[in-house]
């Protein structure tokens, strides 16, 4: 499998875009810097889906950037994606991993170690680790405290990126953790202009993340904080 730049990792949600479509949309955060796209549609038919995953591929391959396809292994298939990411009420990792094969990248949502560990074992690629903040796309998230983000760090060696309310603010509070890249909803898909929010999201991404390639099982600052960052409001 290719080597995979998590950094600024857009994932897509028409109901916030300011976009008259989603392709301008995710054309302008490509333009801007993001380093990978997870395309999430909820509610579209498989046929649908896949014609929209195929113009959103063909976008993503024009700037190199990988896709991944949210929950859906048989779109993520049909579009010829660069892999899926599937959440804990989704088929087990150990399940998709077979359907996928060794070559496909396989993202799986965690908010806990016992289920970081699980994933890892059933051949995961990285971790998606969140909500960790107040966030607009998904009112029933359950949220992760900064001491677990540590132990989940602490317990695996996989990249993880981070999501939920991440921003500008957020981003720079996640960085005694050593994440991989982070991943950016309505800062990005929300905003009036979305290449300059991905270009300015691009720069914070990368001064506070820590690279994939340096993926040893010893992250220098990975290690429970004797004092945890304050948390923003509506934690």
């Amino acid at each position: 499998m290719r080597k995979v730049d998590y950094t600024l990792y857009m994932v897509t949600d028409r109901t916030l875009m300011r976009t008259k479509t989603l392709e301008a949309c995710i054309e302008q955060a490509l333009c801007g810097g993001v380093t990978l796209v997870q395309l999430r549609e909820k509610h579209l038919e498989t046929d649908a889906f896949i014609s929209l995953g195929k113009r959103v591929k063909s976008l993503c391959d024009t700037y190199n950037v990988p896709l991944v396809i949210n929950d859906r292994l048989d779109v993520a298939i049909g579009v010829n994606a660069c892999g899926v990411h599937i959440g804990q009420d989704d088929m087990s990792a150990s399940v998709a991993r077979a359907m996928l094969g060794p070559q496909r990248l396989l993202g799986v949502s965690v908010t806990s170690v016992a289920q970081a560990i699980r994933a890892q074992a059933d051949g995961a690629d990285y971790l998606g680790v969140g909500a960790m903040f107040v966030t607009q796309t998904k009112q029933d998230a359950s949220y992760v405290s900064l001491q677990t983000l540590a132990a989940i760090r602490k317990a695996v060696n996989l990249p993880i990126v981070t999501i939920g309310g991440m921003n500008k603010e957020t981003i720079p509070l996640c960085e005694p953790y050593c994440m991989q890249g982070f991943a950016v909803v309505s800062a990005l898909v929300n905003q009036p202009d979305v290449y300059r929010a991905a270009k300015e999201l691009r720069q914070y991404a990368a001064k506070y993340s820590f690279p994939s390639e340096k993926r040893i099982l010893s992250w220098p600052r990975a290690q429970t904080p004797s004092a945890v960052p304050i948390q923003p409001a509506g934690w």
